[in-house]
């Protein structure tokens, strides 16, 4: 049987300090349902009495059933026992079975942050894990700024590990805090410290300062530890934390070993990291390894054509082991492999012979021609080669559009810029005339788009536009430069499963060409739910 290494998230705490990142009580009730539902040993709440929010989360713990949920907090403070000091008796207080407290290893830090003597330091991380163990808490120990502490001071680092694990610590857990050890020296002193504390009471905790932390989780597992501290898609201040969805199906599928995460787990790896991207309002890093929409994606024909004959070709695992798909990229570089393997995604069964798969190529590449990309367009590709085939219906004809903008003050003197779109169009021969507002003219058109279109296909209320990228394609004739915008969209559909999809639009003019990829996207999801147009 392979060895088991235990894994510790951090999210909810750790990933709470990157820039931009404010976890509201329901977002960490959600976070932690599915960090358990994937297998994940532990999860960081937060820090019991640090704010209202983490004061809230341990207020009204979600019952899980799988992982355990961890307080985090520090050793006493200096010059008060451990039975009474404040902060710490409000980590050990709340109703979490596991309490990380973090205690200094660098003398530096101890020296200057805390201003107390190496012994009176060594006694706060004792009395504060032996109370913690006295509470019935699993006690974890947070050794900060180990590796540098190793480098200046071994005997005291290695001194404050041994008081934590005499008071009974579970875990000793090394932390780069500061990012900046290399792989080879974390193997290194994680080997040296692994003959005076078992392996099997080491944990690891990486910081990426320098673009290391991965390697460096898996260097300390070579050298013996066994627990993997870190957060999902790698948040964390500065440059964030050791990435546990990187981490995760390294450890399974390339080094053999084994986690709470099961096979049957690791394939809602991909959901839990667009959870939290959707949870922060923000769009998923499209090359992220193992989850990313580009992760298994091929554009080149060449590959696409060795992928259908057998994928391991250009593909070092199957995607559905982590909950990802196969993509395929139609653009200009596109041969048929490309085109039919699309179609196979899009649930078009044609024949390979068949004369429109060379019409579509034609029509993609003279079309690419003009500045559209069908790279990230999914969409509007799946549109346009439908209509080829068999045709989409008509939802509704525009008649036509007109967009103003007006800046100018409002009642309390504040200079605003606000946009109105008026709309005419018809739905199944009744005609329509609506007038939308917002902050620029997109919004605005959006708006008396669907204000026209809601009374007939009222699915249309979930739509969101997610993503909004304008790109002028021939610079050198300034204003008048052709103008390519892409629209990524998404809804809630089928039992809450989040769909995206991309779609493009290009004229000489921003508004129109914001238009076609506006209709298209609206077509789309008409096509897509299956609805009928008027009359058909």
């Amino acid at each position: 049987m392979a060895e088991r290494i235990y894994l510790y998230d951090s999210t909810l705490r750790d990933g709470a300090q990157t820039q931009g990142v404010d976890f509201g009580v329901a977002d960490k009730i959600a976070i932690a349902r599915a960090l358990d539902r994937l297998g994940i040993d532990y999860v960081e709440g937060g820090w019991p009495g640090a704010n209202p929010t983490d004061d809230a989360f341990f207020g009204q713990l979600p019952r899980l059933s799988h992982s355990r949920i961890s307080a985090f907090g520090m050793t006493r403070r200096g010059g008060r026992s451990a039975a009474n000091d404040p902060g710490l008796s409000a980590i050990l207080g709340s109703p979490a079975a596991v309490a990380c407290l973090v205690g200094k290893t660098w003398d530096f830090h101890v020296d200057l942050a805390l201003g107390v003597s190496k012994s009176e330091n060594i006694d706060m991380i004792a009395e504060s894990l032996a109370e913690a163990r006295a509470r019935g808490k699993e006690a974890i120990f947070d050794a900060e700024h180990f590796f540098d502490g190793w480098k200046a001071n071994p005997g005291f680092a290695l001194d404050c590990l041994k008081a934590a694990l005499g008071a009974g610590a579970r875990w000793i857990v090394l932390c780069d805090t500061n990012g900046g050890t290399l792989p080879h020296e974390v193997e290194k002193i994680v080997g040296e410290v692994s003959r005076a504390i078992p392996g099997d009471r080491l944990g690891i905790h990486c910081h990426n300062d320098t673009e290391n932390a991965v390697a460096n989780a898996w260097a300390a597992v070579r050298a013996g530890a066994r627990q993997i501290q870190g957060t999902l898609n790698g948040l964390g201040e500065r440059c964030g934390n050791a990435n546990l969805i990187s981490i995760i199906p390294n450890l399974v599928l390339k080094m053999g070993f084994e986690t709470g995460v099961s096979g049957e787990r690791l394939t809602h790896l991909t959901s839990v990291s667009r959870l939290l991207d959707e949870r922060l309002n923000r769009l998923p890093l499209r090359n992220a390894a193992f989850v990313g929409e580009s992760a298994f994606a091929h554009k080149g024909g060449l590959h696409v054509s060795a992928v259908e004959k057998d994928p391991k070709t250009y593909e070092h695992i199957p995607p559905e082991l982590v909950g990802n798909r196969r993509h395929v990229v139609v653009s200009d570089q596109s041969g048929r492999s490309n085109v039919i393997a699309r179609f196979k995604d899009i649930g078009l069964e044609v024949d390979p012979k068949n004369p429109v798969i060379g019409r579509l190529l034609e029509e993609i590449k003279a079309r690419e021609h003009d500045g559209y990309t069908y790279d990230g367009a999914d969409g509007s590709f799946e549109l346009l080669a439908r209509r080829l085939m068999h045709g989409i219906p008509e939802y509704f004809r525009l008649q036509s559009f007109r967009v103003i903008s007006e800046r100018r003050f409002n009642a309390r003197g504040e200079l605003v810029t606000m946009s109105e779109a008026t709309v005419k169009l018809s739905v199944g021969g009744e005609r329509r005339l609506t007038v939308g507002e917002g902050k620029g003219p997109v919004e605005a058109l959006d708006r008396a788009l669907r204000a026209a279109l809601l009374p007939f296909y009222p699915g249309l209320a979930e739509l969101k536009l997610v993503d909004y990228k304008v790109r002028i394609l021939a610079p050198e004739r300034a204003t008048a430069a052709v103008t390519r915008v892409m629209i990524e969209s998404a809804d809630g559909h089928a039992h809450g499963e989040i769909r995206t999809w991309g779609t493009v639009g290009v004229s000489e003019n921003v508004i129109d060409a914001s238009y076609t990829a506006l209709h298209d996207s609206i077509t789309w999801k008409l096509y897509r739910d299956g609805t009928a147009a008027p009359g058909g």
